[in-house]
């Protein structure tokens, strides 16, 4: 028997085997199209501007000598003050120095149960959630108050139930094209869920990775644009906008906050790749950015209509589904009864 079988720490009992990886094993089948996972479509990266960028992060010796070398815990300065004017122009008020470059949001999320959650402690999540949210929560032995989704996202009555009799350590919401439903909350709920979260004074974990990929005229307004107390935590990537495998996104946070998850990130990988940081910085200095959205939400658009329009025609009546304004996500729902599970496994 392994000597470390026996010795793993208690909570390691919480840390699984992640159903979505289990359910994306069905990717590598040959005669199989999986529609199961959020990933962007590999047809639209801006591989030929990504790679012009990476050559810019050799056009000097001091970009080069920043891009190889060690970096500040916080990010590649040039790229946090970038990603600060652009939330400036959403009316997110803030500094450069409230924002954290992190490794993929996952670990943005991990780190903040890392900071927070000590076993036991309560977090209010959707009905359904983000898979991944819950395996890192789980992890530090939380436990989940549940509220349901609507048409319109989670529902505000239920969030007022829970949070008049609970007291959770915080809410982590998805408001915006959510994962896995593709719901997004409408601007008068996404008011009602902050007011509610300061009346009872409950931080908000707000995950934003799908926003701009909106189908509308307008970008949809973050909940954090509507905060002016320090409580909401804004947690934003590049996975979904340019690739998943440059592994960049990034946390905006209180001061406070950043006091102590600048050292968690020194304890978890020193900083994110600096060289990806940098290519990135040089990317969105190309100017090419807002021109490549407009042809991803163009074709995202069209994609989920030509989705939307096969379900109409070979989906039976007994089916519902989501009609998503933007983002990568439409969910199914089965009669009761009907479980998911063996049906996919008859499909496959």
């Amino acid at each position: 028997m392994c000597p470390f079988a026996p010795q793993f720490a208690s909570r390691m009992a919480n840390v699984n085997a992640s159903v979505i990886r289990e359910i994306l094993k069905v990717v590598s089948q040959p005669d199989i199209t999986s529609f199961a996972g959020g990933m962007p479509a590999q047809d639209l990266f801006p591989a030929e501007d990504l790679a012009a960028a990476a050559q810019a992060a050799f056009s000097t010796p001091e970009v080069t000598l920043r891009a190889l070398q060690y970096g500040p815990s916080e990010g590649y300065p040039p790229l946090r003050a970038a990603i600060a004017a652009q939330l400036a122009a959403e009316g997110i008020d803030l500094t450069g120095n409230q924002v954290l470059l992190t490794t993929g949001s996952q670990q943005g999320i991990f780190m903040i149960a890392q900071a927070f959650l000590n076993p036991g402690d309560e977090i209010v999540v959707g009905s359904p959630t983000f898979l991944g949210a819950l395996q890192a929560f789980q992890g530090f032995e939380a436990r989940f108050v549940t509220v349901p989704l609507d048409g319109c996202g989670m529902k505000m009555d239920a969030l007022a139930r829970v949070l008049e009799h609970r007291k959770p350590k915080f809410i982590y919401a998805i408001p915006t094209f959510q994962n896995p439903t593709g719901l997004m909350l409408n601007e008068e709920r996404k008011t009602e869920l902050y007011e509610l979260a300061c009346r009872h004074g409950v931080p908000i974990i707000e995950d934003d990775p799908y926003g701009d990929l909106y189908f509308g005229p307008t970008r949809p307004a973050a909940i954090k644009a509507r905060d002016r107390e320090g409580g909401v935590v804004l947690l934003r990537t590049f996975s979904k906008v340019l690739a998943p495998g440059l592994r960049v996104a990034y946390a905006v946070v209180p001061d406070i906050i950043m006091e102590k998850l600048v050292p968690l990130k020194q304890c978890n990988d020193l900083h994110t790749s600096a060289f990806t940081q940098v290519m990135i910085a040089e990317y969105l200095a190309s100017g090419g950015l807002e021109a490549h959205l407009a042809r991803l939400r163009e074709e995202y658009r069209k994609r989920r209509d030509l989705m939307l329009a096969a379900m109409e025609a070979h989906f039976p009546e007994w089916c519902t589904w989501t009609r998503p304004e933007g983002g990568l996500f439409i969910w199914v729902t089965l009669p009761n009864g009907m479980l998911a599970a063996p049906l996919l496994q008859r499909c496959v």
